[in-house]
This record gives structure tokens, sequence and C-alpha cells, in this order.
């Protein structure tokens, strides 16, 4: 502050070939620019992690500019293409949670463009001036001027009655034990994994079934809502192409996914696909990420067990939800996620549960540097759900096991959700479809859109 003049700080994080050399020029050519942008400079744009935008956030940045060389003029050939790749989906990120998009500003700046980085540094500026000071601290709600908090109260949507086709399910489960003792008698497998009976009155558990006589154990109903591509890396490490998995279609797309990332190849493991008539949750009611499922028969089975029912038409729960949130002012989004995150355990049951959380060693782990405040509270929390929401950007196939998982309800989904709509529109992609795609966020086309860069 100076005296009643708010003056913003803004970090700056620029390409070392491009940005930084024309930073320079402005400097030796005397061209005046706002003091208020401290420089961090590194190789390339496409070093530039999205972690960094958060850090300056949480330790009280007021703005972020991020800046590079021009595509096509990248020192290391495609940096900034894939930078812009990151970013188109990462700034979305970002505006949902709540923060004011004009507070992030990317920009192409080569080394002869001194004027352009002095107008840049000076525009920002006075936009990030004119906002003033970031309405709260980084993981704290906002706080009305009566002491209150204002959080936005969102229509639930209308629960969806569950009608259980009981016979479908009966014949299905014959269907599936027979199937798993033919391929342990025949030796095909030496695993498999599938769902059985529980410990409480219509619960369910995975089962791993390893001899033809307890295949009676396998069970398959509208509880069977479990993701149990999150075994399917281990038992494959233990039994190389010898594991069977009882799969859903949205199972299916995970499995895709690991095979996509190259955790194991599409011969290591047999999936015996179930005709899916969706999940029930605990009210008796359609689960929210059933209603508007395309994908409930598998499509890359051995084999599939029953017709599935296809999801009501024009129903999208989730969907409706996020649409009440992007019609949000960015105020009452960040009080909503703040008040939804400060519930957060820091028990990473979301991490355990997600067969995409595959990392041999999690973020949260990394101590040198510590990207993530291990405490569980308000900046911890906010960190954690932001960078593990980013780092399914584009992976993330909406099985809705982290949500399940969850123990204190936070709905994590919707974060999710959000980022596949986005890298939907912005480069035509549904993870999980394909497992000869490449994945958006390791690739680029020369005519990806940027209209949010200078």
């Amino acid at each position: 502050m100076m005296g009643d003049t708010f003056e913003p700080r803004i970090a700056a994080f620029v390409c070392n070939w491009c940005t930084y050399t024309g930073a320079d020029l402005a400097g030796t050519s005397r061209l005046p620019y706002a003091s208020n942008v401290r420089i961090i400079r590194l190789p390339c744009t496409g070093r530039i992690s999205p972690l960094f935008i958060l850090k300056a956030f949480e330790q009280g940045a007021d703005g972020v500019i991020v800046s590079g060389c021009h595509p096509g003029d990248c020192h290391y050939t495609a940096g900034n293409y894939h930078a812009r790749r990151k970013y188109t989906v990462f700034r979305e990120l970002l505006h949902f949670l709540g923060i004011e998009p004009e507070r992030i500003t990317f920009s192409w700046v080569s080394a002869a463009e001194g004027k352009k980085w002095a107008d840049l540094v000076n525009e920002v500026t006075a936009t990030v001036r004119r906002l003033g000071p970031r309405p709260a601290a980084w993981g704290e709600p906002i706080i009305g001027a009566d002491g209150s908090v204002a959080v936005p109260a969102l229509k639930p949507p209308a629960p969806i009655r569950y009608e259980a086709p009981s016979e479908k399910f009966a014949a299905q489960t014959e269907a599936l034990r027979e199937k798993a003792r033919e391929l342990l008698e025949s030796g095909r497998v030496e695993v498999v994994i599938g769902y059985g009976e529980g410990t409480l009155p219509g619960s369910v558990r995975p089962v791993f079934i390893k001899r033809p006589e307890d295949v009676e154990r396998l069970i398959w109903n509208e509880h069977c809502h479990h993701n149990l591509s999150v075994y399917a890396a281990r038992e494959i490490a233990a039994h190389p192409g010898k594991v069977a998995l009882v799969v859903k279609g949205c199972d299916e797309l995970s499995i895709v996914g690991l095979i996509q990332e190259n955790r194991f190849a599409a011969e290591d493991v047999v999936l015996i696909g179930m005709g899916c008539h969706g999940m029930a949750d605990a009210y008796g009611a359609v689960q929210i990420r059933c209603a508007a499922c395309t994908v409930r028969t598998p499509s890359f089975a051995s084999e599939v067990i029953g017709e599935a029912t296809p999801a009501p038409a024009g129903t999208n729960p989730a969907a409706e939800v996020v649409a009440q949130l992007d019609a949000l002012a960015p105020a009452e989004r960040w009080n909503f996620w703040q008040t939804q995150i400060q519930h957060c355990l820091k028990c990473y049951a979301c991490r355990a549960a997600c067969p995409l959380c595959s990392c041999d060693r999690c973020i949260v782990e990394k101590t040198q540097p510590r990207w993530i405040p291990p405490q569980a509270d308000g900046p911890g929390n906010l960190s954690w759900s932001a960078v593990r929401a980013w780092h399914l950007a584009g992976r993330c196939v909406g099985c809705g096991a982290c949500m399940e998982a969850c123990p204190a309800g936070i709905p994590l989904y919707l974060l999710n959700l959000k980022i596949a709509q986005v890298v939907k529109e912005a480069f035509d992609y549904e993870p999980g479809r394909d497992p000869e795609a490449a994945p958006p966020l390791t690739t680029y086309r020369e005519d990806d859109k940027q209209e949010f860069i200078r």
C-alpha cells in the first residue's frame, strides 16, 4: 500500500530466451513501466508449471503473468505449444475455483518487443489495481462486512428412483461365475478381481478369486459401484498376463487410460465386461454419475455379460450443478469451494480410490520443494484439491470413485467434470475412449486456440 492507493504484488513467470530478453530491452531502452512485477526467469514456458501459479497465489500474489516466445519461435521447438494447451485448461480451473480471470495474464513477448513488455506490465498492474487486493487469503472464505460468510445455495439435482432389474442381475451373476471358472480352470488367468458380499447388509467389496471353487463368491448387483481398475496395475505386476478384471463401461475407461500411460499393456489383462444398469446410491436413487452415462456397455472387453439398460434420456444432473456454479460470480464460487474444502481431512482416500492417481510418489509426499502444505487447513486443502484436479485434467473418466471414497462428502466430481468439459470443448477429447490416442496435455496442434493470450 502507498497511502490510500493499493499497489498490487504481481509475479511474472517468463521465458529466458524471449520475454526476459524483451524485458531487458525495455530497461536498456529506458521505457517506463510499473515496478509491481517480480520476474522469475525459467528456461521455457513449457517448463512453467501451473503449480508455480498456485504457489504465487498461496504466498500472497495479487496477480500473475506468464509470458514466453511466440508460437513457432520456441528455442526448444514446441515448449510454448505445450504451454498453450496447459494454460487453456488451468486458467479455467482457477476461474471455476473462484479466482477472477483478470488476475492471470498470458502473453507472447519476443526479445525485440521491449515496448510490448512495458505496456503489458502497465496494463496488468492497472487491471489488478482496479480489482483491488484479493478478497480473501488463499484457502480462506470471503468474510462480509457483517462478519458472515455468504455461501451460495445450489439447487440439488432431483433424485431418480432406482428400479433394480433383479432377474437380469441374477442371470449376469451366474454367467459371470461360469466365465470366471472357465478362465481359472483353463489356466488362462491366476486371479479374477470382482465383487463379493460385504460385511454389512447390501454392501459389496472387492474379492480376489484364485481357485475355481471360490467363484460362487462373485456377485453382480446395483451396489457394485467400486472401480476395480485401481487394483489392476498391482495385480498385473504380481501375476503378469494372468489377471482378469470385472468391469463396467466406466471402469473400462480407466483401464484404457492406464494402457495409454504405459502402466501395463492391453494383453496383460482380461476384461470381463458387465452390461450395466446404473448403480444405486445409499438412498435408493440412481447415482449421479450414472444418470447420464453413455458407456454402459464396455467396448474393449473380451466378453460382455448381459445387455445394458440405457441411461434415462435428457438428464445430466451433474452437468446441471456445474452450470449453476458457472453462473455464479467468482466471489460466490470461491466461498462455495472454501466451505466445501474446509472439511477435507487430508486422508487421501480420493487418491487411494482413483485408478489414475497412479504416480509412484505422490506430490504431497515431496518436501523439497514442498508444493502442498501438509496441514489439513484452508491453504493446504485448497492446494491439494486444485493440484489433484489439475493432475487429472484430460485423464479423469468420471467414475466417481473419489467422491464415493471421501468421508467428508466433498463434491470432488464437480471439479473433475468441469475440467472434462473444458478439455472436450477445447480439444475434442474424451479420456478412455481410444487406447491409441495421445492424451491432450501431452501433445498439441499448431492451430490450437489462444484467444486468451495477448
